[in-house]
């Protein structure tokens, strides 16, 4: 079975966790906070034949639902397939690849299914034991490795796209002229284009209602402020989400009452990207509650293994502040970046997609 490196990255995680039997937090600077850090109890994983638990104590058992322990295993062997697995994902050079020791070995402990399901932020299920409470809650974490490629935070699709009215309708010719644009940069050329031409882009949907009024729970302005944020990117004013917030903050698009220096915009999207991060998705319906309940895990360059726990929320939403950009997805793909009619006006979309950096 070939699997990308960050995919590799949520077998090596399941590995260590058990391995080490300690997930420790992390400062927004992705240091390792040494006071905080969770024993691991358990790690729930969906196996060959039903849910199992991975028991970790001077041994780790595999249980069955039944309560049956159908394997047990010395901690020794888990921090062996780790360290080989760190191994083979620091040194390949392939986008996907095969590591036929740890299949078999997943195999052998009755786990055949490697990766999450696309469609859940959690990547990993555990149990550990809450230092501050004394429960032993079971907590949905959501994987991200910096091994490989930087990954994602929000997905571009059909429904991450933005919708803008031409403020000034400009003639067929103008239009082909725009829309013939293909320069390295076509996106921003067009959209200086449109500008020359004495017309611009004014906010007027999202191609998606579910996700705009996923938006709207945050705020009922904010699909306005991220409207605006993409104009900002793709006009070639900058890609990182903390300096467009502060050019966000110059425009105020909202019309806030800044003179108290409340940080209106920097609040709204630290909590635009904690949701993304742990619950909300273009596609469905958000109600508040986060798939990845427990947090962040992430795993560094040099295969350590850090986390972002409710309990250090503030360090959490400043990591994905200064941590992640914008960047242009395919424009053909996703269907925007072209002027196009509909019943007598004139409309350009833009695409959203959230990468770390």
């Amino acid at each position: 079975m070939a699997l990308n490196k960050g995919e590799w990255s949520e077998v090596y995680v399941f590995l260590k966790l058990l391995a080490d039997g300690k997930l420790y937090a992390a400062d927004k600077n992705l240091n390792k906070i040494e006071k905080i850090y969770y024993p691991i109890l358990k790690v729930l994983k969906e196996g060959t034949s039903g849910d199992l638990e991975f028991v970790r104590n001077t041994h780790i058992k595999v249980i069955d639902k039944d309560g049956n322990i159908l394997i047990k295993l010395t901690v020794e062997k888990f921090k062996e397939k780790s360290i080989e697995l760190l191994h083979e994902i620091q040194s390949s050079k392939k986008s996907a690849f095969e590591v036929p020791n740890i299949l078999s070995f997943m195999h052998s402990i009755k786990i055949t299914k490697l990766k999450a399901k696309s469609k859940e932020k959690r990547d990993i299920t555990l149990v550990v034991h809450d230092l501050f409470t004394g429960h032993n809650p079971i907590l949905g974490f959501s994987i991200k490795s910096r091994l490989g490629r930087a990954s994602t935070l929000i997905n571009a699709s059909g429904s991450t796209n933005f919708i803008y009215c031409l403020s000034i309708p400009l003639d067929e010719h103008a239009i082909k002229e725009i829309n013939t644009i293909d320069t390295n940069s076509k996106i921003r050329d067009r959209i200086i284009e449109i500008t020359n031409k004495r017309s611009g882009l004014e906010y007027y949907g999202m191609q998606n209602e579910k996700f705009e009024q996923n938006l709207m729970m945050i705020d009922s302005q904010f699909p306005i402020m991220i409207s605006e944020i993409l104009k900002l990117f793709y006009s070639g004013q900058g890609n990182s989400i903390s300096n467009l917030v502060e050019k966000l903050k110059e425009l105020n698009p909202c019309n806030f009452n800044l003179k108290n220096n409340h940080p209106y915009y920097e609040y709204k999207i630290k909590n635009f990207l904690t949701d993304s991060a742990l619950g909300m998705t273009a596609n469905a319906i958000w109600t508040g509650h986060y798939d990845a309940n427990g947090g962040y895990i992430i795993v560094k360059e040099d295969g350590d293994i850090l986390c972002y726990h409710i309990y250090n929320r503030n360090e959490f939403q400043d990591y994905l502040y200064d941590n992640t950009k914008l960047e242009t997805p395919s424009s053909s793909k996703h269907g925007f970046g072209e002027i196009y009619n509909n019943d007598g006006s004139q409309f350009f979309k833009l695409n959203l997609q959230v990468r770390f950096v």
